[in-house]
């Protein structure tokens, strides 16, 4: 951000506060009364005849902001150079403003704090009017002063509070900023005196660019005696202070690209040395510990490289690359959302081609659909006449056919009942055998029966010997000759039933192939039956068939 811009900021503030009835214009008398404290805040010569030079033709009417703009550009803001008080001029501004719009009822911070908080609100708004500062930067400010004030970021109650701002507006007002520090919405826990410490710590850091601060001992150039000075490093100077009140100032320490800053050993009692070489001057140093020392060597060396590369102090320039990564993503956003639009359009467009095609292929599939109605009615029709020309033809052949198998049929009638005469005889004969082959069957299936329920009495013997053998077997040692004589008994006995049963057995297989052979007799008389019997009703359906008088 340029001088001009940094300037212009607070600039609105007054001139929205000089715009009593809001109507976004200010009377020429008081703008020459802001002109004028301008021009002595920032060492402006101030010329009392331009004003009315470039506002002669308006007399003593209102003028709007932008009316305004070209003539503080011209005689203000382009003659101003980097050698007045910041503070001063913002307190200027601030008197204006605050006047009118800070609230101190239920403020936890004094009209101090909230002018150092307007400040801030000024370094970390967008640069577009009306001024207003985004959750991003609210959220950066807050960690600075959480950390500064030693408490710990609590990163879901800024989150839930984000979520409220964003439904609202994503956005805050200064005096809306103020507010949200001012009650205390967080730094909850934090007394007052602590707060406003805080407040007052990320003020010099983002303000008054102050990199470090603290007191160390300098080594005086004339006597060579030891004091001990409040030193506020910034990134041109380092100013030291006879203490942290800033009221009696000592001396400063400029520094520049050809500067260095080195570390020297330990030597007349003095610990934890370090040497600051300007052009023109040495300066030596002596820190309380060695942390200290290296926390101040460092931050001087980063000063000395911010100067030899042109570079602004590192708030500044992390505040320019997240203006700049949200202007990124601002463009990506819009892009993204003119791509959505383009292919919205695109789609609408399809849609309404798919629709006009969905609304032809609808008429043409209703003309498919009609023509093919109309195709399958007439192929329909052929086909019927087809085939009522095929039953024409047909009925004509059988009538024929049948007309020469009357002829045939008469001649063959005789012969057919000379047949049928002979095949009842068969018939009777056959069924004289398949009664004698069923007696037979029924004879061997009863001998058969017979020698099961013998082979089953013969195997229940058996197994009654078994289980009495088993059961003299486990009596005393006393009767076992005896036993042993008895299981040579009926182990005889065992033989011969063995031998009975095995006999029984091929009576029972003779038995078997008897009704095998009985049944293929009984199968064969059946079929010769059935033959028969077929043959004599196909020759009775030829004698019903030609009858006299029919």
């Amino acid at each position: 951000m340029g001088l001009k811009e940094e300037l212009l900021k607070p600039i609105w503030h007054a001139f929205t506060a000089l715009d009593v009835d809001k109507s976004g214009k200010v009377s020429k008398s008081q703008l020459k009364v802001l002109s004028h404290n301008l021009c002595t805040l920032l060492k402006i010569p101030h010329d009392p005849v331009a004003l009315e030079d470039h506002f002669k033709d308006d007399d003593e009417g209102p003028v709007s902001n932008q009316g305004y703009m070209p003539y503080l550009n011209k005689f203000i803001l382009d003659k101003v150079q980097d050698n007045f008080d910041k503070v001063d001029f913002n307190h200027m501004c601030w008197t204006l403003c605050a006047r009118k719009n800070l609230t101190k009822r239920s403020l936890l911070i004094s009209e101090e704090d909230c002018f150092k908080i307007w400040c801030i609100f000024n370094f970390l708004s967008e640069d577009k009017y009306p001024l207003i500062i985004v959750t991003e930067e609210v959220e950066y400010f807050l960690r600075k002063l959480t950390e500064a004030m030693g408490g710990s970021w609590i990163e879901e109650k800024f989150e839930d509070y984000k979520g409220q701002m964003n439904a609202k507006q994503q956005c805050l007002s200064v005096w809306e900023f103020i507010e949200v520090i001012g009650i205390g919405t967080f730094s909850k826990g934090m007394d007052r005196q602590t707060l406003s410490m805080g407040i007052n710590e990320v003020f010099q850091e983002l303000i008054l660019d102050v990199l470090k601060k603290g007191y160390i001992f300098k080594k005086g150039h004339k006597r060579k005696n030891w004091t001990e000075r409040w030193f506020v490093l910034k990134p041109s100077h380092i100013s030291y202070y006879v203490s942290e009140d800033l009221t009696e100032k000592k001396g400063d320490i400029l520094l520049n690209g050809n500067c260095c800053v080195e570390s020297l050993p330990d030597k007349d009692g003095k610990k934890c040395l370090f040497l600051i070489k300007c052009s023109s001057k040495s300066f030596e140093i002596s820190a309380s510990d060695k942390k200290k020392k290296q926390e101040w060597i460092q931050a001087i060396q980063t000063a000395i490289n911010l100067l030899s590369m042109g570079l602004p102090a590192p708030h500044q320039e992390s505040r320019e690359k997240r203006k700049e990564l949200r202007h990124k993503q601002q463009i990506e956003q819009e892009e993204l959302e003119r791509r959505m639009k383009e292919l919205q359009l695109a789609n609408e467009k399809k849609q309404q081609e798919l629709e006009s095609m969905r609304k032809i292929l609808e008429d043409a599939s209703r003309n498919a659909a009609e023509e093919k109605r109309r195709l399958q009615t007439e192929h329909e029709l052929q086909e019927r006449y087809r085939m009522d020309l095929e039953r024409e033809k047909m009925v004509r052949q059988q009538m024929e056919e049948e007309v020469a198998q009357k002829s045939s049929e008469l001649d063959q009638y005789l012969q057919r009942v000379h047949e049928l005469e002979v095949m009842y005889r068969n018939l009777e004969e056959a069924l004289d055998d398949e009664r004698q082959a069923r007696q037979d069957e029924e004879t061997v299936r009863i001998l058969q029966s017979r020698l099961l329920e013998e082979e089953a009495s013969k195997r229940k013997e058996l197994e009654k010997i078994h289980l009495q053998q088993q059961k003299a077997i486990s009596e005393t040692e006393a009767e076992k000759m005896e036993l042993e004589q008895q299981r040579i008994i009926k182990e005889n006995a065992l033989q011969n039933a063995m031998c009975q049963l095995e006999h029984l057995e091929q009576e029972r297989k003779e038995a078997l192939q008897q009704y095998e052979a009985v049944m293929e007799k009984l199968e064969k008389a059946a079929n010769t039956t059935k033959s028969w019997k077929d043959k004599v009703a196909q020759h009775e359906g030829l004698i019903r068939l030609i009858q006299p008088g029919k």
